[in-house]
């Protein structure tokens, strides 16, 4: 379907609207990107350091609702190469469409993906990085600016940024930074990308995964109540930057972040979960969500109740469409 919004991206990807649900770990699971596939977007299974196991029930799960087109969200900086080589083996033989890749760029994985025929995603942080993505053979790229919740790799304010990656890299490029209404995508089109990646509003659904804790403190959070940090960050490398909602831990209550002691402030399933790792709060999860990673992008302030998914995209596109056309000033 070719819409106002319709951008060569859709194509690639497979949606009609670029309205693209951000793989964030944990929180985008089958649930979620169904929901968003279905309503005209594209979503990412956010499958960072998840068993394989899991990666085939979610991609069948997909499958059973008649979804073919979804990407699969690696980050294999902050996986352990074995487990990393048997999820990259095993979306190879589900033959998943779309992989996005996140943090240190690997020219040779990308280059393997691509030899497949799979769609290589890469989200970046910098006009060097969105260079070495496109020349190690990326397909699109994010421009994330530092608006964005979860781990931050920008540092400049996504306005900025969007033209530049534009510009240096001859690549459809998506948008990503405290993206909340039709409105951001609208500007985001303006300023020259082909879309937007959503977090923080899809976070806000029911069909999420993320914890019923962690949706009310988004829709209790005003626009200033972000932090980026590096507090967070058992399970990934170091000095990895984090947008969250300020808790007793970005206040300094919790003690020293980096010390060698472990403390467990909750499970899943048996698996433990460290004071001062970047799990965020679950459905699956049990303990102290509120001393957890409560991530969340700039534009949280403007996340205001809990809406289908199917409803977001569909606001989303119904605004972004309107003011692109001139019907809303």
């Amino acid at each position: 379907m070719v819409t106002t919004l319709h951008r060569p991206v859709c194509d690639l990807l497979g949606c009609t609207f670029p309205i693209v649900l951000a793989g964030m770990g944990g929180v985008a699971r089958s649930e979620l990107v169904a929901a968003v596939t279905e309503a005209g977007g594209f979503g990412f299974l956010g499958m960072v350091r998840e068993p394989v196991a899991l990666i085939r029930a979610e991609v069948q799960h997909l499958r059973e609702r008649g979804i073919s087109r979804f990407g699969v969200n690696l980050i294999p900086a902050a996986t352990d190469p074995t487990l990393l080589e048997a999820q990259v083996a095993a979306c190879i033989e589900l033959r998943v469409p779309v992989i996005g890749l996140f943090w240190d760029l690997s020219r040779p994985l990308v280059q393997r993906l691509r030899g497949l025929g799979i769609v290589v995603v890469c989200q970046v942080g910098s006009v060097p990085e969105a260079q070495a993505a496109a020349k190690a053979g990326a397909q699109v790229l994010i421009a994330q600016g530092v608006e964005a919740g979860g781990h931050v790799r920008g540092d400049r304010p996504l306005h900025e940024f969007i033209p530049e990656v534009v510009k240096a890299a001859n690549l459809p490029v998506l948008a990503s930074g405290g993206l909340i209404d039709g409105a951001d995508l609208a500007a985001v089109l303006s300023l020259g990308a082909q879309g937007g990646v959503f977090g923080t509003v899809f976070i806000a659904t029911p069909e999420s995964f993320a914890h019923a804790y962690h949706k009310a403190r988004l829709l209790a959070a005003a626009p200033d109540d972000t932090v980026l940090t590096e507090v967070f960050h058992i399970n990934w490398p170091q000095k990895a930057k984090v947008r969250v909602l300020a808790n007793s831990v970005t206040r300094g209550e919790r003690g020293d972040p980096f010390t060698q002691a472990r403390t467990v402030i909750g499970n899943e399933d048996g698996r433990p979960i460290y004071l001062f790792s970047t799990d965020s709060p679950l459905r699956s999860m049990r303990g102290n969500f509120e001393a957890m990673a409560l991530y969340a992008g700039k534009g949280v302030g403007r996340v205001n109740g809990i809406v289908s998914a199917a409803e977001r995209v569909r606001a989303i596109a119904a605004e972004a469409s309107a003011l692109l056309d001139g019907q809303i000033r």
